[in-house]
């Protein structure tokens, strides 16, 4: 089954110096329907003003990933990490038994533009911990790059059997297998695509369950983010 969200579909906090779109449930964005895709608990598309952002919070028991697809992300947290995630890296965080921290955007000038996604942990109280990791155009043009991933070491690793692949996209084809019983969510960051004969735009997601594989094929150049989920989770 493929299924295509489009971006208008999706919740959506707007502020003076934040505008979020929410694809499940988050904050006062409630509905019993969206509230997971197996171990994905959120996918927040987030845009934030120069010199703006979080401040100090709490989380818990949750893997939270953030990808900067435009500007730079400054975190802080009470363990001492301390660190701007650039255009094209990746922050990965275990929250674990909790972690205090703050997210900026670092320009008092450009826009921040930032994916944040939460990933429920495979057991609660872990201890926590903070990567993050820059990524090379070259690793990822025409072919996914696994950037978050249980196993890999080439990859930052998460507590939970799940993947996240980042590509970008300007000819051919890419053909990607699911294992039995997984699970898949794609978005697109930028372009057009068409997945298993499906378009898709800038900003539509795509549900993707119990199919074996999906070919994925740039209309123009794009940039996509890919995550494999175990179904049972």
């Amino acid at each position: 089954m493929i299924k295509i969200i489009s971006n208008n579909e999706n919740f959506l906090t707007e502020t003076d110096w934040l505008k979020s779109y929410h694809h499940f449930s988050f904050g006062e964005h409630y509905d019993s329907n969206k509230m997971n895709f197996g171990s994905l608990r959120v996918f927040n598309d987030d845009s934030v003003q120069p010199g703006k952002g979080f401040g100090f919070h709490s989380h818990q028991d949750m893997e939270i990933i953030s990808y900067v697809t435009e500007g730079g992300l400054e975190h802080k947290d009470d363990f001492g990490n301390n660190g701007i995630v650039k255009e094209g890296e990746i922050q990965r965080m275990s929250a674990g038994t909790g972690v205090f921290h703050s997210e900026f955007n670092h320009s008092q000038n450009d826009l921040l533009k930032f994916l944040q996604i939460w990933i429920s942990p495979e057991k609660n109280g872990l201890k926590p911990s903070y990567d993050q990791k820059s990524l090379s155009k070259h690793d990822r043009l025409n072919k996914l790059q696994c950037v978050i991933s249980k196993e890999s070491s080439d990859s930052l690793h998460i507590n939970q059997d799940a993947m996240v692949h980042v590509s970008k996209l300007e000819e051919g084809e890419i053909k990607y297998n699911f294992a039995n019983g997984r699970l898949g969510y794609l978005f697109v960051i930028d372009g057009e695509i068409t997945v298993n004969g499906s378009k898709c735009q800038t900003k539509d997601s795509v549900m993707i369950e119990n199919e074996q594989s999906i070919v994925i094929l740039p209309n123009k150049s794009s940039e996509i983010i890919l995550l494999d989920l175990d179904g049972n989770s």
